[in-house]
């Protein structure tokens, strides 16, 4: 909550800022979860250009705002704008949920590994992460936050495979540790012996190319996950299912993702849960 007096505090306000921000399932997740418990607020969307971003960001206090969720181009401008940033969100270099403290003061941090996380414990409960390599399909911003995410897990060694090898190689150079790259022509064959595949890419969404991936030598007892939700089920995700692996779609992440940012705006620790994914889905 903001410390600006005059702000009427039993009406809880809060949203997500993006340029642009129609397509953003995050209104009808954190909508459903002020009508389940109750809470009086709102949570709404906020188109806001790049250039307007500090001056929207600034103005949250006193416009009676609990805090906001950042997305597309917004994650890593913020960074030079809020006032306090998280130890997850500086090791990402981004951040994604934005707190108003008292005082009017801005904290950041970035929620996406956690979500990754959390949505990996509960639709594959059984993985161990530091039981064996991880494999993961793209260097940008969602692989940095699941790579560090992953790090602070155990994983004993992560290797990222990119189109682009200089931005893979970019990435392992600020995670350090057990971390390395391997070419993107060769990836069908680094994926023998991995515990978890992760596709952090774009390929295999709706409207986009589907990922070109030979899973034929990842062992059966691998977990495969991707964070692409539309389609829920991708086609890596059905060829992984259809030799027995545990899949994660990419659905969890969005909705566990939330949980942070709710909790701290409104005061409650919400659920995921069955019908919250219904929700989400049904509302497209």
């Amino acid at each position: 909550m903001s410390g600006t007096e005059g702000v009427d505090q039993s009406f809880i306000k809060a949203g997500v800022m993006g340029w642009p921000v129609a397509h953003s399932r995050s209104p009808s997740v954190h909508g459903f979860w002020l009508k389940t418990y109750g809470i009086n607020g709102s949570y709404e969307r906020l188109p806001v250009k790049p250039e307007d971003l500090a001056g929207a960001l600034r103005a949250l206090p006193e416009q009676g705002y609990a805090g906001v969720n950042l997305t597309v181009p917004h994650k890593e401008a913020a960074m030079t704008i809020v006032d306090e940033i998280s130890l997850e969100g500086r090791r990402i270099g981004a951040v994604n949920t934005v707190f108003v403290t008292d005082g009017g003061r801005l904290t950041a941090t970035n929620t996406d590994g956690y979500g990754f996380l959390a949505s990996l414990k509960n639709a594959a409960p059984e993985l161990d992460l530091k039981s064996g390599r991880v494999i993961v399909l793209g260097a940008g911003g969602a692989a940095r936050a699941i790579c560090v995410a992953l790090q602070d897990a155990g994983a004993p060694e992560i290797c990222i495979i990119n189109r682009t090898n200089a931005r893979a190689e970019t990435l392992v150079h600020d995670l350090g540790g057990t971390s390395n790259v391997a070419p993107w022509a060769e990836r069908a064959g680094y994926l023998k012996g991995a515990n978890l595949l992760v596709n952090t890419t774009i390929l295999g969404m709706k409207g986009q190319a589907t990922l070109d991936l030979d899973i034929r030598s990842l062992p059966p007892e691998a977990t495969v996950a991707d964070i692409v939700y539309v389609p829920l089920d991708t086609p890596l995700l059905a060829a992984a299912r259809a030799r027995g692996n545990t899949v994660v779609n990419g659905l969890g992440m969005l909705l566990f993702q939330a949980q942070p940012g709710f909790e701290g705006w409104f005061g409650k620790r919400p659920e995921v849960n069955a019908a919250l994914r219904a929700h989400v889905l049904a509302a497209g």
